[in-house]
């Protein structure tokens, strides 16, 4: 009964390890955003609404403005990684309100969960982004840089405002 029992278990879950077997590309792409997606959600969620109009200097975007970017670049990138049109209503960059920020956000990170899920033979296809032929998962390499490179942003943002960025407080 106890060797029936383990065959059947294998036998349910070769499937999904064979789909985790067959995306490995993207899982790899998909493992690197993970981390990012949450800690700029969580700025954004801990940022105060008085700070989103918040500025070093003049010549740089706002956090809000930083928050509106990541969403209008994350609609824009993962559509493309997904072959769709970007569901996208507007330009989050000129957005002030932190609900309306966090609600875009969050948007365009569900679209990019649906993206960083697909299938590495699906990944492999082949879409113009910024002029250049990519393959999909190459775009979700890009996204995930990208949102890389703009946390870094925010967490100097919040460092300046005297609070600890979401990669540092140790949860």
């Amino acid at each position: 009964m106890k060797r029936l029992l383990i065959a059947l278990l294998t036998l349910c879950a070769a499937p999904a390890v064979a789909q985790a077997q067959t995306n490995t590309a993207v899982g790899s792409v998909a493992s690197t955003y993970a981390p990012v997606r949450a800690y700029v959600l969580a700025a954004a969620e801990q940022m105060p609404e008085a700070d989103y109009g918040f500025k070093p200097t003049p010549e740089v975007r706002s956090f809000g403005q930083l928050i509106g970017h990541i969403a209008n670049a994350q609609f824009m990138i993962c559509s493309l990684a997904l072959g769709e049109t970007s569901p996208a209503t507007q330009n989050y960059e000129q957005v002030t309100a932190k609900a309306a920020l966090i609600e875009a956000l969050q948007a365009s990170n569900a679209l990019c969960d649906r993206a960083y899920q697909q299938s590495d033979e699906s990944a492999m296809q082949t879409g113009r982004l910024f002029g250049q032929e990519r393959t999909r998962l190459g775009m979700l390499v890009l996204n995930a840089a990208h949102d890389f490179e703009h946390y870094g942003n925010i967490v100097t943002y919040m460092r300046l405002k005297g609070m600890v960025p979401p990669s540092s407080q140790g949860n």
